[in-house]
C-alpha cells in the first residue's frame, strides 16, 4: 500500500475514534460556571439585543413593543437534545397597538405581559433571537417546559 493509503485509512480511524468517543462520553461540554459569569457581564447589552430582535419579530402580530422590565430572575439549564446552554430571564413587557391593526382599540392592549425571555450559548458567546416564554416566569418555564430543559446547578461548571 502507497503511503498515502496508510494517511487515509489513519485518519478514517482517527475520525472514527472520536465519533464513538463522543457516544461514548457524551457531547463535549461547555464550562457553565465560565458561561455564566460572560452571561451577568453582558446582560445588559444581551437585554438590548433581545429587545431589538423581539421588536423586528413582528410577534405577537398588530402590536408594538414598547418596554422591557428586566427582574433579576434568572435560570440556566441545559436543552436535553442538543446540550445547549440556555438563560431565562424574567422580564415584564409592554405593547402598543399598531395603528390600523385589528388590536387598536382594545382594553387588554395595554396590559403587561409577564414572560421569560430567552438566551443561548452558542460558538463561545451569548445570544438572543428575541424569543419570549409568555405568562411564565423562568423557573416555571423549566418546569413547564421540563421535557426540553434540565436545569443546571448553580456551582456546576
Amino acid at each position: 500500500m502507497p503511503w498515502y493509503g496508510w494517511v487515509a485509512t489513519a485518519a478514517t480511524v482517527l475520525v472514527l475514534l472520536v465519533i464513538v468517543g463522543l457516544f461514548v462520553l457524551g457531547r463535549p461540554g461547555v464550562n457553565v460556571k465560565l458561561a455564566r459569569e460572560l452571561f451577568l457581564r453582558r446582560r445588559q447589552e444581551l437585554q438590548a439585543e433581545f429587545f431589538r430582535a423581539a421588536a423586528a419579530s413582528g410577534k405577537p402580530r398588530g402590536l408594538r413593543w414598547t418596554r422591557c422590565d428586566w427582574g433579576s430572575a434568572v435560570e440556566f439549564a441545559r436543552e436535553r437534545d442538543t446540550g445547549r446552554l440556555a438563560a431565562l430571564v424574567g422580564v415584564t413587557i409592554q405593547f402598543e397597538a399598531v395603528e390600523g391593526s385589528d388590536m387598536e382599540g382594545l382594553p387588554a392592549v395595554g396590559n403587561l405581559r409577564n414572560a421569560s425571555g430567552v438566551f443561548f450559548f452558542d460558538r463561545g458567546d451569548w445570544r438572543t433571537v428575541g424569543r419570549a416564554v409568555f405568562n411564565l416566569g423562568p423557573a416555571e418555564a423549566l418546569a413547564h417546559f421540563g421535557q426540553q430543559y434540565e436545569r443546571v446547578a448553580a456551582e456546576q461548571s
